[in-house]
């Protein structure tokens, strides 16, 4: 590569690290830096001086490469360094099971009973009243059952993992029958045919995409069928000419061929949501009564608890289940069964429930709550009092997200946001870069602000974000 003679020479002026590293120990500020952290940082800086350098045809800017520049590209760095990359954001988009940002929000009992358990000893798997070892899984068993009306529970890191390991447990080295309608892919190009085979089960496929009868589950069984199948399809709808077989049919075929049959429920409820008004989905209570003998569902989506795979049915069942060495590798720890018990407790009344899990109570508000919501966030930002920002209400359309409910359509009103000067995309980017973040959506060409997703001290945020926004830009929207 052939270098112009100001590139050489704006390459032979950058200085070393060690350099660098005299003048930074020299102010406070680098202090409580460790050595290897700052020459990191230091050599990062330099790295991409050097690129930029390389990639263009003119050499940098004399001031670019000056001690103190370099210094506050360094002390840049560090901040980026240093954060925790792991952080809370503010979920403006209206998607109530957001997996991009960490799917449900725990109820405030749930987040105390955390930290809580956190913080000291627990008895995760110490029987008190024995005082001998006990099992992890009795914590929340008991009230598994009690909501569900199964015989017995136990739950594992995830629902993929749920149903792995029953798979794995129930039907390793012989067949298992599914619609071939039901064969769904989840998040992440994850599945339930890749899923099956890591079990050591071996897929039969029955009826069409559309259409699936009893007599097709039929004449599929033979001596080596373990299991029979029903995955719920929780992130897409077939509509139209169609058919599938219920729980409770499927279960009466297989309780007269002695055969097992699971239903993996995918996102999983409690609660029946038509009777709110949403799209009805099937419960984990209804499931059970229709004589499933296994049936796994999540924890962290419709149930508005921690990431879990939880499942419930027969009791030998189940217990050959834990017996599995697998299980092990997927159970969970003390601070996740701490959420989901606190989270299970809601339960034993419904209307607790829908008021005090943050999912439920964002999925059932209604349009006039929402509107509520944006009339308050505008109030906010109207004090703001720029001319360059222009703001409505707006009717929008929200999601329940997480792969759960497809074609629920969560009416409610919005709060659309230009800012005169700035794209749609700018502010956007903008919002992404405060701390903490604040995640919109751009709807109609314009920035759209959905209060159905956010908690009520979100709103300060907002407004501080937007306010920091309008002051760093200049009329003619560049920033400064």
């Amino acid at each position: 590569m052939d270098l112009s003679t100001e590139q050489k020479a704006t390459l032979r002026a950058l200085p070393g690290v060690d350099h660098v590293l005299e003048l930074a120990r020299q102010q406070p500020q680098f202090d409580a830096v460790p050595d290897t952290v700052l020459v990191n940082a230091i050599r990062s800086v330099l790295e991409t001086q050097r690129r930029r350098i390389l990639s263009t045809g003119a050499a940098p800017r004399n001031e670019q490469l000056t001690d103190e520049r370099i210094l506050t590209l360094t002390r840049q760095s560090l901040q980026e360094t240093l954060r925790l990359k792991l952080r809370p954001v503010v979920n403006a988009t209206g998607v109530v099971v957001h997996t991009n940002l960490g799917r449900s929000v725990l109820a405030d009992e749930a987040l105390e009973h955390m930290a809580a358990v956190a913080g000291r000893y627990t008895n995760l798997e110490y029987d008190l009243t024995a005082g001998r070892r006990g099992s992890r899984y009795s914590h929340v068993e008991k009230i598994i059952c009690e909501i569900t009306g199964a015989k017995a529970a136990m739950v594992v890191n995830n629902c993929a993992g749920a149903v792995l390991l029953c798979l794995d447990t129930l039907a390793r080295g012989k067949r298992v029958i599914v619609s071939r309608g039901e064969l769904v892919e989840i998040g992440g190009s994850f599945r339930v045919p890749d899923v099956m085979a890591k079990s050591g089960a071996t897929l039969i496929e029955v009826g069409t995409t559309n259409r699936t009868h009893l007599q097709d589950y039929e004449k599929a069984i033979d001596a080596d069928t373990a299991l029979l199948l029903k995955v719920h399809r929780s992130n897409f709808s077939v509509v139209g000419f169609t058919a599938e077989v219920s729980l409770a049919d499927l279960a009466a075929l297989g309780k007269r061929c002695g055969i097992p049959v699971m239903e993996d429920l995918g996102s999983g409820t409690f609660v029946d949501f038509s009777k709110y008004g949403l799209t009805r989905e099937t419960t984990v209570q209804e499931s059970v009564a229709d004589n499933a003998d296994l049936v796994t569902f999540s924890g962290d989506k419709l149930l508005g608890g921690p990431q879990a795979g939880i499942i419930v049915g027969n009791l030998e069942l189940i217990e050959q289940v834990k017996k599995n060495p697998i299980t092990r590798a997927l159970r969970i720890d003390k601070l996740t069964l701490a959420a989901l018990e606190s989270t299970l407790r809601f339960y034993r009344d419904e209307q607790t429930a829908v008021s005090a899990i943050p999912t439920l109570r964002m999925l059932t508000a209604t349009k006039e709550e929402t509107a509520a919501s944006a009339q308050r966030l505008l109030d906010r930002l109207a004090k703001l009092a720029d001319s360059r920002l222009k703001l409505r209400s707006k009717d929008v359309i929200s999601k329940a997200g997480g792969g759960a409910l497809p074609l629920l359509e969560l009416h409610g009103t919005g709060v659309e946001v230009r800012i005169d000067g700035l794209s749609p995309n700018r502010i956007q980017k903008q919002l992404r870069g405060n701390q903490p973040p604040v995640i919109a959506r751009i709807e109609e060409d314009c920035l759209l602000i959905d209060p159905r997703t956010l908690l009520e001290d979100d709103l300060p945020i907002i407004a501080d974000a937007l306010d920091r926004i309008l002051k760093e830009s200049t009329d003619d929207g560049s920033s400064r």
